[in-house]
């Protein structure tokens, strides 16, 4: 008999358990599963070309967003964290992948960019010795692959690490273009997440309803030969922390 329940730390955990192995895309062990998908860089995986997002440059060229500190979660190849830095901010990315942040890190090398590329849990971050909170949180993709309980975890990360008066900037799966749009509960039952959760504007507005949003669209698809990301198979949301919140 096994009593392993104390705390709501515990409970996250014994839910992480009914999503195994898949836990482990965003769990500590989750280095293993990603390197694995960041083995073969000449995949055609859209989000390995080495592009910004066109949501992102779109939010600093029409002044949404300034140069200040930026946290990224889920950093990947760092394409969007190295756009960021040629555009003068302060720039910490952190992955799970250690694949993914050797890619990063040799991106920046040839770039001639200061980058903080951290390998790790975004989940275990301290963001007071990284020197936060951030004038914004960056997140291309991660969200959308954590199972409904973790967004209690990435909540509370936000909370951390968003300063007041900063900015929040998602890309995730939208409804209707890519994604599994089971009910919440529905992913308990069949104890998987069928690739990654799709969401509506309206639950985005939901889950971040203590942020204002700024702007939450379709991200508009680019051409090939366009020097920036966009598929419109995907949601972009800017939001703002008030300052006094």
């Amino acid at each position: 008999m096994d009593r392993n329940i104390r705390d709501a730390d515990d409970v996250l955990r014994l839910l992480d358990g009914l999503f195994a192995p898949e836990a482990d895309r965003w769990s500590e062990g989750g280095a293993d599963w990603w390197d694995g998908f960041y083995a073969d860089r000449s995949k055609a995986v859209p989000f390995f070309v080495a592009k910004p997002d066109e949501s992102l440059a779109s939010y600093l060229d029409r002044g949404l967003i300034a140069p200040g500190r930026v946290l990224e979660l889920g950093c990947g190849p760092g394409r969007n964290a190295l756009h960021l830095a040629a555009r003068g901010f302060d720039v910490t990315a952190v992955d799970l992948s250690p694949k993914a942040i050797d890619w990063a890190r040799e991106r920046a090398r040839e770039a001639g960019a200061e980058v903080r590329f951290l390998l790790g849990d975004a989940f275990a971050l301290d963001v007071a010795a990284l020197g936060g909170p951030f004038d914004l949180v960056y997140d291309s993709g991660c969200f959308h692959h954590l199972p409904p309980h973790r967004r209690v975890s990435y909540r509370d990360l936000l909370g951390r690490a968003l300063a007041p008066g900063g900015h929040y900037a998602l890309t995730c799966f939208a409804a209707g273009g890519m994604g599994s749009e089971l009910d919440d509960a529905d992913f308990y039952r069949r104890g998987g997440l069928q690739g990654g959760l799709a969401y509506t504007p309206q639950s985005l507005r939901w889950i971040f309803a203590d942020l204002t949003e700024v702007e939450l669209r379709r991200m508009r698809a680019e051409p090939p030969r366009s020097p920036l990301f966009g598929e419109d198979f995907l949601w972009t949301a800017l939001f703002h922390r008030e300052p006094h919140a």
